[in-house]
């Protein structure tokens, strides 16, 4: 199927483990793209299941104790999944065509400016045979993409005897898409990992044919312009194209909160701006080049790059400015999406709680084992019971998954932060030394052990509380990642109601006030700083003083770009005083923030 063309400027990003593992299965069929984690071949084969029952599919499961059984299970769900979508598409294309009120319905979920709109509009009384001629030759389902945590490359091993390095977590999931009939991209995020990245050339899908065609796509979600310019001219040298840079707010996103070094998110996009063109010409010179040298196919002409950006929009007049003004190609709409159950997998009850927290409910945890920080929401089932947990001497998870467990500090095989093995070591080490250190010291250093949860079970309880799948083990309950933009929405809501919240032909935020997507970021960067420089010990270095120092000048400069940018744009012209207000007060803040300095001895 083509998906060149998407119908839709926006796409569902990917969102935990499991909370969009069935997202194309439920909404592709209105030409909405979205990303599928396959990092879990657990929780993979388990909706396998699930889906083959639901539609009568012939499906024998895969077990764990085959050769390969990670990229098989992989394969195979990808594999249905697509075979499922297009049923449901050519249904829904077919319903379209006998129904006059559903043909209406979809046409008010599609973009305000989108050509298949008012040709659709023009061709509703026309009759079914014009209709189906131009549903036939225009519509495309969404994008059936697929994304893999880079950093989750967990060596395996069957006893003591540690398995090829193409046998650890990402590399079999990139195989498992690889293998898979799927036209679509891969979506590769939390930086770079060149083992994996050097993985893709065993692979013809990632090279272009002799028409200058892939099949399958690579997609870098980035966080700034030189990460994006170095890590696709790694991928270039080895004759491999990105198709799409990703661009992520550091802190104002979902998951795992990689900040940057205070840059903002405007002055980054206005680079990827300003230098497209660069980072076209620069890849395609490298990838002719290892073309060449490997004897295959070298297109005369760059492939195509999109530029596409995610992270805290919440209105329709922030959707259309980064469209309009950084001319991106699909502006990524997450967390909302937890609040549609026709578009993601979440139980009731972690449901009602996202849509009842307010602000202060959204905050950054340390609870992620891979010890970066992570956006959660207070009052979580995975919270009551970790505490309960802590309370009866019993921290810690018993680790049954294992797909974070890459610490090797007490075992060459790795071994989870958030494990009951890990915690129980640590604690007894803290025990050892605990009249050295304030009862506040020592709170503080128990609390940094025990906070981290199991996220590889929390991620994905809610998919098998929703669809009822029943959920061996120790119970962990969910844990949930949505981005602290969420406390604006304060409701369920149809699929129908958020997309056309997107397009600005209806709102579904609540009552509360809502401050600017690039103002909210602006606040958390401030808030960033203040407790970096709160946290720095009595004995910083130089090094670190410089970093702060940047950091600061950095969100100053963000700050400034903000005040022009915001002269110059049509958009945004409602709240320009509240604005230009708030910049200056968070402009005086930081000038307030004292960077610490070295003793003079």
């Amino acid at each position: 199927m083509n998906t060149n063309n998407p119908i839709h400027t926006f796409h569902i990003p990917v969102m935990g483990l499991a909370y969009t593992i069935d997202s194309p299965i439920r909404v592709a069929q209105y030409g909405i793209s979205s990303v599928i984690s396959i990092i879990d071949d657990e929780v993979i084969e388990k909706m396998h299941t699930y889906y083959s029952k639901k539609f009568h599919l012939h499906y024998e499961g895969i077990s764990n104790k085959i050769h390969d059984y990670r990229a098989e299970r992989i394969t195979a769900y990808l594999n249905m999944v697509d075979d499922v979508v297009k049923q449901k598409f050519e249904a829904f294309k077919q319903e379209l065509v006998e129904s006059k009120e559903a043909l209406e319905n979809y046409i008010a979920m599609l973009p305000n400016k989108s050509e298949i709109k008012r040709q659709l509009l023009q061709l509703i009384d026309e009759g079914t045979d014009a209709v189906k001629n131009y549903i036939d030759t225009h519509l495309t389902p969404g994008s059936i993409d697929v994304n893999i945590m880079t950093k989750v490359d967990k060596d395996n091993f069957i006893k003591n005897e540690q398995l090829p390095v193409t046998f650890n977590d990402a590399h079999a999931s990139l195989r498992g898409f690889a293998n898979s009939k799927l036209t679509s991209s891969v979506v590769l995020s939390a930086g770079m990992n060149p083992r994996l990245y050097s993985y893709f050339e065993n692979f013809k899908d990632f090279f272009p044919d002799f028409n200058g065609e892939l099949k399958k796509k690579i997609i870098l979600k980035v966080s700034d312009f030189r990460s994006a310019m170095i890590q696709g001219n790694f991928l270039a040298k080895k004759g491999l194209w990105v198709s799409e840079y990703r661009i992520e707010s550091g802190l104002n996103c979902g998951g795992h909160a990689f900040a940057t070094d205070g840059y903002l998110l405007g002055p980054i996009m206005e680079e990827f701006k300003q230098k497209k063109d660069q980072l076209i010409q620069s890849a395609h010179d490298l990838m002719v080049k290892a073309l060449g040298q490997k004897e295959m196919p070298a297109p005369e002409k760059p492939l195509e790059l999109k530029i596409t950006v995610q992270g805290g929009v919440g209105t329709a007049e922030e959707h259309d400015f980064l469209l309009d003004y950084y001319h991106v190609d699909s502006v990524g709409w997450g967390s909302p999406f937890l609040l549609v159950p026709e578009a993601t997998s979440v139980d009731d009850e972690t449901r009602k709680l996202l849509a009842k927290s307010i602000e202060k409910d959204f905050y950054t945890s340390q609870i992620s084992p891979l010890g970066v920080p992570f956006n959660t929401v207070k009052g979580t089932t995975n919270e009551a019971l970790k505490l309960s947990r802590i309370i009866e001497n019993k921290s810690g998870s018993s680790c049954p998954k294992k797909l974070l467990a890459l610490s090797k500090e007490f075992s060459n095989q790795g071994i989870c932060t958030a494990s009951r093995k890990y915690q129980d070591i640590k604690l007894e080490e803290l025990e050892a030394i605990k009249d050295q250190l304030s009862a506040e010291e020592l709170d503080k250093k128990r609390t940094k052990i025990t906070d981290k949860s199991c996220l590889c079970v929390g991620l994905v309880n809610a998919a098998y509380l929703e669809n009822g799948i029943k959920i061996k083990g120790e119970e962990q309950g969910v844990v949930i990642c949505p981005g602290p933009n969420l406390a604006y929405f304060d409701r369920e809501v149809s699929l129908s109601d958020m997309v056309q919240h997107i397009y600005g032909n209806t709102s579904v935020l609540g009552k509360i006030n809502r401050p600017n997507m690039f103002i909210n970021e602006l606040k958390m960067y401030v808030d960033y700083l203040k407790n970096e420089v709160e946290e720095v010990s009595n004995e910083i270095t130089g090094a670190q003083i410089k970093k702060l120092q940047a950091f600061k000048n950095n969100l100053l400069e963000g700050i400034e770009y903000y005040v022009n940018v915001f002269k110059e744009t049509k958009f945004f012209k409602t709240d320009f005083v509240k604005i230009q207000n708030q910049l200056h007060d968070y402009k005086n803040a930081i000038i307030d923030i004292a960077i610490p300095q070295l003793e003079v001895v």
